[in-house]
Order: structure tokens, then C-alpha cells, then sequence
């Protein structure tokens, strides 16, 4: 993203703000006595080490440091003559941190007093404070402005008509809500909806005052409403008073949750208020990247059938596990993560255990989290001639570009591996190595018709190949996701490349799961549920919030939460994993029971307990 035309970027893209300024002053020690905003003249480090910890967070704008400095707010502080340098100085500070590659967003927020009809303060003198305030951060280089944490609407009116009066840079007008959904004046999200659109805002937007839920409440009625891009940006959770300080309890995957139930609700703009951090925002960016890994994507469609195109294997030709699925064997399959390391052994150990258990298949995951590990296609050629086992090997669209997915392809089909889940990939911002670059010249659509070429003994110009490939194509499905119809029209979209059966996150909560099984079984392709054995509070914890449409529905939050001692708390979770598998076998063909931890006694538990019921 180079800089430039804002609103031209955020007709294609979700755009991240960056979180609390003053919090993070907070936490470095500032105390809440002093006028933050002035520390733009006696403590800019302080300042630029904040927008720089924002920047490195994968914020794509910051906010000057600014929300106080109007002369109403500075004139308590003794300090009214320095409206324009605090403001210009403010600019020019987050100018410098942004660069090129980040937008700034000059921060106005209200006067600090009540203007008419219910305060003594004028409309005219309240629009030409805000002028004053704009004046100097359009001086400084913002790229647009937001009106921000505006309580009475009449206020946030003068704002926008001052802003509009000394040029035409992006404008955001942002109110904020109670914990009933409507401002401190109690106007209605229809309202502010009405209002600022009548007044010429560009973009419409809620911040501050209450956390994520009450948000996406008040979203997901303005979002019927306008056009007009929509903003949220929330407090992490309800501040509570420990020790005299006020903490935030919302964790960043939780608001990371949020921030991707917000995108798929339809906002345009994420970040966070009071109580965010860099860690907050940098869990929200991980969140758009999920969502949206590259939107510049190659289109890789079928092109017409010629000559050369050839009758694929019959599935059931293809390997044992396809001939296992194709006789309506329920297969058992266990996840096993690469190791970190060149050293396999424990891994092929691992694999061997299972085997003697009549595990159908081991599914060795690809670069999972974006970590970096072992890679999976040469785990699975160790595991298949060591240990006799057929892997179902991930394969993302992540790290190759297309020239160098066909050649792998070929040859991981050249040293007899067959069975692939063909996956997008997580960005490697959600990883241990977020400056690593992403190729996405494909999603997993794309991946599916590739190999779907080569099944069918050609490649993408059309050029016959010595021989069709014999894959077995696998894909994912998310039972659980947030917008099911999107999820569903993409699955339709891989069964019509090319799928063949697909595996699931991780089930939870079954009665999403039947709901989501009434759409799949028109699809009449098997199905292998995933499944995760809990082994703490905190385990399920991390799959609520941080593992997309993994729902964990609250009375086996509730188990989890009862289990005070590890070992209770294990076996607690793999009971609730056999008691799944039981509700839904008669639906599925098959299980992926995954290994927490890497310990393989879990997967063995619940596979003993559901082969002996």
C-alpha cells in the first residue's frame, strides 16, 4: 500500500486504524494530570515512539496526538495560545512515522463544554475553535480528519462544517454510545446514521464508550442504512477499577474476533479506543489478513477443453484413502504438525503410534499460524516410506507463485504423494515472521483448478503433461464462519474446480454444525468433521476467539471453567471430543482429531472411546 488517494484504497479494502494514544502514554509513564496533547512540543519522542509502535502493529493509519488540543481544553490547562503549534507540531510528528506507506488521520475531538441550545457557548464560536484546530493540522500534512468521541450531535455538526470550510480532505465523524446502544444525548444509530450523512461526512462511524458487542449491535443497523463507508472502533471491553487504576479486561484475540465480525458485518474501518494497544491492533490486522490475504488475486479459470484434455483417474484409483472413502469407510485421520527443526524422528515416532491403531491417514498441516516449519510434502514422503502411512498432505497458495506451485505440484505427485488439502494459507503477519511476503497469486479456488489441470494431464496454458496426475483433491470448510452464505458460495465454487471431499475446522458446537449440514449435503461430496481435543479453560479460550468459526458454545465453556485441576480439565476435554464425534457421526464421513500439544495419547483416548461405544 503506498499512500495516497484514501478513499480510492477503501473502495477495495479494509482500512485498520491504530489504537488508544492515551493509554499508551499512560503505560509509559505519563502521568493522567498532564495535557497529553501537549507533550507534541515538550515530549515528541514520546509521542513518535507510540505512532511507530502502531505502525510496526500493521496499522495502515495513525491519529495525531491531538483529541484535546482545542482552545476551549487548552485554555483549562493555561496553555490556549499554542491551539496551532500543539496541532501542527501534532501533524508533523505523525507525518514523520507514517512515511509513506501509512495515512494520518488529524484527531479532533469535542470542545470539553456544551454549546447551544444546552450550553452558553455559540455555534460559531464552537465551529471556529474547531476551525482553528483544523487549520493547523491540514499545515502539519494530515490526509484526512476525524471527528471523533462527539457525544451531541449539534457539536459534531460544527466540526464537520469547520472542516469542510478550510478544504476537502476525507472527513470521518465519529460518535460515541452507551452501553444502551445510543449516544449520552440518546440519539439512535438511525439517527446518526440520517444526520451525519445530511451533513456531508464521508465516512460515518462509532468510537469509544463501550466495547465490541454493543457495536456490532448498533453496525449491524446502520450498515442497512448507507452507503457511506462505516467505522467501529471500540474500547477494549468495560474498565474496572483494580487498585485504583482503570484496566481493560477485553483481550486483543477477543477484539481480534470482533474486528472480523465487523468486516463481515460490513465496516470498512477497524481499530480501537481506550485501552487498545500495539498488541490489540496487531491481533486486529492478523484478523483483516484472515479475512482478506491479497485482493489482487490472478484468476485461474478452466479454459476450453481441447484435445489434449484427458479423462482423470477414478477417485478410487487414486490412493488407499480415496478408496476407502469412495466405499463409505469412516475415516479416522490424526493432525501431526511439523516439527520446528530438521529432526523428524519424533514425528515419524508419532506417526507410527497411529498407525498401529488403524489410523486411515496422518494430516500434516502446512506452515499452520504461518510458523515456520518443516515442510509438509517432505514430512510426508519421510512418514509415507518409513512408515507405511498415506498422508493427507496441506498444500497453500501462500508462499509459491504459480510458476513454482505447478513444478511443486509435479513433483511432490513424482515422489508418490496423492492426497492434498489445497488451502489459502494464514498471512505471514499472523506468524513468528510477519515481515515475510506473501505471493497469493491464487486463493484456494484457484489452487483447486490447478491441480484439477493436471488431473486432467495439462497444464494452465493448455500444454499436455507426460501424464495426468492422480491427486486426491481435499479443501476446507468453515461450518462455523461468520457470513456462512459467503463461506457456502465459495465451497460451491471449489466443488465446481474440482474438490473431492473436505475437512472442517474444528466442531464445537453442534447445533451449528447440523444447521450448517442442511446446506452441505447438496454438495454430495464427503465430509471429515475436525475435531480438537480441549485440554484447559485456557485452550478453549484461544479457540472462541482466535480460530475462525471455531464456536465454543457456553456450557462447554462452562466445563472447562469447572475443571480446577489440569487433569481434570483434560479429561473433561476429551470426553466433550468423544461426546462430539458421537452427536455427529451419523453425518460425516470421517474425523481429523487434532493433537494438542503434540501429545499423542490425547488423539488415541478419543479414537478408543469412540471404536469401543
Amino acid at each position: 500500500m503506498a499512500r495516497g488517494k484514501f478513499q480510492e484504497y477503501l473502495k477495495n479494502n479494509v482500512v485498520l486504524f491504530d489504537g488508544a494514544m492515551g493509554t499508551e502514554l499512560y503505560n509509559r509513564g505519563v502521568y493522567l494530570n498532564r495535557c497529553f496533547d501537549e507533550l507534541n512540543l515538550s515530549r515528541p519522542q514520546i509521542v513518535r515512539d507510540v505512532h511507530r509502535s502502531y505502525v510496526q502493529a500493521g496499522a495502515d493509519v495513525i491519529e495525531t496526538n491531538t483529541f484535546g488540543a482545542n482552545a476551549f481544553k487548552l485554555c483549562a490547562h493555561g496553555i490556549g495560545e499554542k491551539v496551532e503549534a500543539i496541532n501542527r507540531e501534532g501533524a508533523k510528528i505523525a507525518r514523520a512515522e507514517a512515511g509513506e506507506e501509512c495515512w494520518v488521520a488529524g484527531s479532533i475531538g469535542p470542545l470539553g463544554i456544551r454549546i447551544e441550545p444546552w450550553g452558553a457557548t455559540s455555534e460559531k464560536e464552537a465551529q471556529k475553535a474547531f476551525e482553528q484546530q483544523a487549520k493547523a493540522l491540514l499545515e502539519g500534512g494530515v490526509d484526512l480528519f476525524i471527528l471523533e468521541t462527539f457525544s451531541d450531535l449539534n457539536e459534531i455538526h460544527q466540526a464537520i462544517k469547520a472542516v469542510r470550510e478550510i478544504g476537502s480532505l476525507p472527513v470521518m465523524a465519529m460518535m460515541t454510545l452507551n452501553d444502551d446502544g445510543t449516544t449520552p444525548y440518546g440519539n439512535s444509530p438511525e439517527q446518526i446514521v440520517a444526520h451525519l450523512s445530511e451533513w456531508g461526512a464521508d465516512i460515518i462511524g462509532l468510537n469509544c464508550g463501550v466495547g465490541p458487542q454493543i457495536m456490532l449491535n448498533a453496525l449491524e443497523k446502520m450498515v442497512r442504512l448507507t452507503t457511506k463507508p462505516l467505522a467501529v472502533m471500540p474500547n477494549a471491553g468495560f474498565p474496572r477499577n483494580v487498585e485504583g487504576r482503570s484496566i481493560y479486561l477485553a483481550s486483543a484475540e477477543y477484539m481480534a474476533e470482533y474486528a472480523r465480525r465487523f468486516i463481515q458485518t460490513g465496516a470498512k474501518i477497524i481499530g480501537g479506543c481506550c485501552g487498545t494497544t500495539p498488541e490489540y491492533i496487531k491481533a486486529m490486522h492478523s484478523a483483516i489478513c484472515s479475512l482478506r490475504p491479497n485482493q489482487t488475486q490472478i484468476a485461474v479459470k478452466i479454459q476450453e477443453r481441447s484435445k489434449v484434455w484427458n479423462q482423470p483417474c477414478p477417485m478410487p484409483e487414486k490412493s488407499e484413502l480415496a478408496a476407502k472413502i469412495s466405499a463409505g469407510k469412516f475415516i479416522t485421520t490424526v493432525e501431526l504438525v511439523p516439527p520446528r527443526g530438521t529432526d523428524f524422528q519424533k514425528a515419524v515416532n508419532t506417526a507410527r503410534t497411529l498407525k498401529e491403531n488403524q489410523v486411515d491417514s496422518i494430516n500434516i498441516p502446512e506452515g499452520p499460524r504461518a510458523l515456520a516449519r518443516m515442510g509438509a510434502p517432505f514430512l510426508g514422503k519421510v512418514i509415507m516410506d518409513t512408515v507405511g502411512i498415506e498422508p493427507i498432505v496441506h498444500y497453500t497458495c501462500r508462499d509459491r507463485n504459480l510458476l513454482g506451485i505447478i513444478s511443486d505440484l509435479l513433483g511432490i505427485h513424482a515422489v508418490g504423494l496423492r492426497n492434498l488439502l489445497l488451502i489459502t494459507g494464514d498471512p505471514p503477519k499472523m506468524g513468528d515472521m510477519p515481515n515475510a511476503t506473501a505471493v497469493f497469486d491464487i486463493d484456494s479456488i484457484g489452487l483447486v483448478n490447478v491441480v484439477n489441470y493436471l488431473n486432467h494431464g495439462v497444464d494452465l496454458g493448455g500444454n499436455p503433461i507426460e501424464e495426468v496426475t492422480r491427486y486426491l483433491i481435499g479443501v476446507g470448510v468453515n461450518p462455523g464462519a461468520i457470513d456462512l452464505d459467503l463461506e457456502m458460495r465459495r465451497f460451491e465454487w471449489k466443488v465446481k474446480a474440482g474438490a473431492e471431499f473436505a475437512i472442517t475446522q474444528p466442531v464445537f458446537d453442534v447445533e451449528i454444525f447440523e444447521n450448517f449440514m442442511h446446506r452441505f449435503q447438496a454438495f454430495k461430496i464427503p465430509l471429515i468433521a475436525g475435531i480438537w481435543p480441549l485440554v484447559s479453560l485456557r485452550n478453549a479460550e484461544f479457540m472462541n476467539n482466535e480460530v475462525p468459526g471455531a464456536h465454543v458454545p457456553p456450557e462447554i465453556m462452562e466445563k472447562m471453567r469447572r475443571a480446577k485441576t489440569r487433569e481434570v480439565a483434560i479429561e473433561t476435554g476429551l470426553q466433550i471430543a468423544v461426546d462430539t464425534i458421537k452427536k455427529i457421526k451419523p453425518l460425516v464421513n470421517g474425523v481429523q482429531i487434532s493433537m494438542p500439544f503434540g501429545n499423542v495419547e490425547y488423539p488415541l483416548k478419543v479414537l478408543s472411546a469412540i471404536q469401543t461405544s
